[in-house]
């Protein structure tokens, strides 16, 4: 019989390639990076999540106004002079500016037809109250309409910490506002009596919530249509009603 000798090397396991042994490390710490980055998420994930949260500010879509000083926009000499009491944590107030204040801006206040008043009505607490004083401290810099329209744009709920003066500093920093002097002047209270005399003159016309639209001397309140006050603005140019600017 003849005995077959099967070479001793088939029976050896042939070494892996090198090729084989990178893929293997690559895995390896692919996935030791991915366990990492796991378990940090999982205990710093929130803080880093909740950080990013506090310090984002969405600055406003830039609504053209042609004439503003201060919390004013349009021709003072006007024949129809609108003034708003508002409060920047009123919801209603925040459905006045999206849907009606745009159309206004185009149609009316850079057209010449009408002069815009913005004067703050606080009644829902001391965030509405810092946020009044910021506006005023924003104005003192020609910023007013800009950190107006920035306040209702980062709006996301009532004394839920929106306008709390880090948030009033933060937006201030987003419009580049000179923050030495705007700190300041929110640190010093500059126009809490600003905001105590719209209130005054709020209680003088009878204004109980916000917004409260005065279109001359008559008084619409709560969220009008633009359509409503289209009309009546209308009315009053064609002279078709007797009032009064101002």
């Amino acid at each position: 019989m003849i005995e077959e000798h099967i070479p001793p090397d088939l029976f050896q396991e042939k070494p892996k390639s090198q090729w084989t042994k990178w893929v293997a490390a690559g895995g390896c710490v692919v996935l030791l990076c991915a366990t990492v980055f796991i378990v940090t998420l999982i205990f710093a994930g929130p803080k880093l999540v909740e950080q990013y949260i506090q310090n984002y500010v969405q600055v406003a879509k830039d609504l053209p106004r042609d004439m503003t000083k201060i919390n004013t926009m349009g021709n003072p000499k006007a024949p129809v002079h609108i003034i708003e009491y508002g409060d920047f944590q009123c919801p209603y107030c925040l459905q006045f500016w999206k849907e009606s204040e745009p159309q206004l801006i185009k149609e009316y206040i850079n057209t010449g037809k009408v002069y815009f008043e913005f004067r703050s009505f606080p009644i829902l607490g001391p965030e509405s109250i810092l946020a009044a004083e910021g506006a005023y401290c924003a104005g003192d810099q020609n910023k007013f309409w800009e950190y107006h329209d920035t306040l209702f744009t980062n709006w996301t709920g009532e004394n839920v910490g929106d306008f709390t003066k880090d948030k009033l500093i933060l937006y201030a920093k987003a419009l580049h506002l000179n923050m030495t002097e705007f700190t300041s002047c929110l640190n010093e209270e500059k126009h809490k009596k600003t905001v105590e005399q719209d209130k005054a003159l709020a209680d003088t016309d009878g204004v109980s919530g916000t917004p409260t639209l005065f279109i001359n001397e008559y008084k619409f309140d709560g969220v009008q249509p633009f359509d409503t006050l289209k009309s009546f603005i209308e009315q009053i140019l064609n002279g078709n009603l007797d009032t009064q600017n101002g």
